[in-house]
């Protein structure tokens, strides 16, 4: 078992989506039993999500501005420099130009680097559906798709009463061809999610529920390891789901949950 002080130094690589399978179960079943962990996740989740805010960036007053401008040292732009040495090593051979026009290259290129680096950086919802992928994954390694299993939805949306601090839709697909199998309490975003488990011919479709601000979103879909992805927002909830079936057949889901107005 995962002790607090291994848990914390894990939350970092948890968030980014840098942990291993192995790695993310075991803190997953830490975090089930630990507040202070779960608290700390969210701390960092929301800390990272301000730091992309665009309006944390204060614009400095213009008489500030003004002083800096003054008191720096002139200095010509990159492009006259690099003409500059160009034009130098006419003057005094062409040996002499080029340190300063390849120290000048070379940090184009180092600037250029840790650019690419920082836009390949994930976004939240990247990271959010990887963390969905793991566990799906886990739910079906350790054959736990639900806690409560049932076709009926009056007795899965009771099950989660006290379990959750809110109520899931619970909707009967099955004269749409996606009856419901049961449900299952997960962890997903830093809080406690329902998941409901539906089933689509041979392959289980995990539906991850919990409440979202914001107004209605238009499905989206991805594949990701093998697995289809759709995630939308509609009536004050997130939903997002995942299936190893067609993605014709997670399509088609969607389209019947959509029709239910969740």
């Amino acid at each position: 078992m995962m002790d607090h002080e291994q848990a914390s130094a894990l939350l970092p690589g948890y968030l980014d989506g840098e942990l291993s399978l192995s790695e993310s179960l075991a803190l997953d079943q830490h975090m089930a039993q630990c507040d202070a962990c779960r608290l700390e996740l969210a701390r960092q989740r929301a800390a990272s999500a301000q730091l992309r805010q665009a309006d944390l960036r204060v614009a400095a007053p213009a008489e500030l501005v003004k002083r800096i401008t003054a008191a720096l040292p002139g200095r010509k732009p990159l492009w006259r420099r690099l003409l500059g040495a160009g034009s130098a090593a006419g003057s005094s051979g062409q040996t002499s130009a080029r340190a300063p026009l390849g120290l000048a290259l070379a940090s184009l290129a180092a600037l250029a680097v840790s650019l690419g680096l920082f836009l390949r950086l994930p976004s939240d919802e990247q990271r959010l559906a990887q963390e969905l992928v793991n566990n799906n994954i886990r739910s079906l390694q350790v054959d736990h798709l639900f806690d409560v299993a049932s076709t009926d939805q009056h007795t899965v949306k009771p099950w989660f009463g006290g379990k959750l601090d809110f109520a899931p839709p619970v909707v009967d697909l099955a004269a749409q061809g996606y009856p419901l199998k049961g449900g299952r309490v997960d962890y997903l975003a830093g809080q406690r999610v329902a998941v409901l488990v539906y089933r689509d011919k041979l392959h289980p479709i995990s539906l991850f529920v919990w409440p979202g601000a914001g107004e209605p979103a238009a499905p989206r879909f991805e594949e990701r390891l093998g697995y289809h992805i759709a995630h939308w927002r509609a009536a004050g909830m997130n939903y997002w789901a995942i299936t190893d079936a067609g993605a014709s057949d997670l399509s088609g889901f969607v389209s019947e949950m959509q029709k239910t107005g969740n």
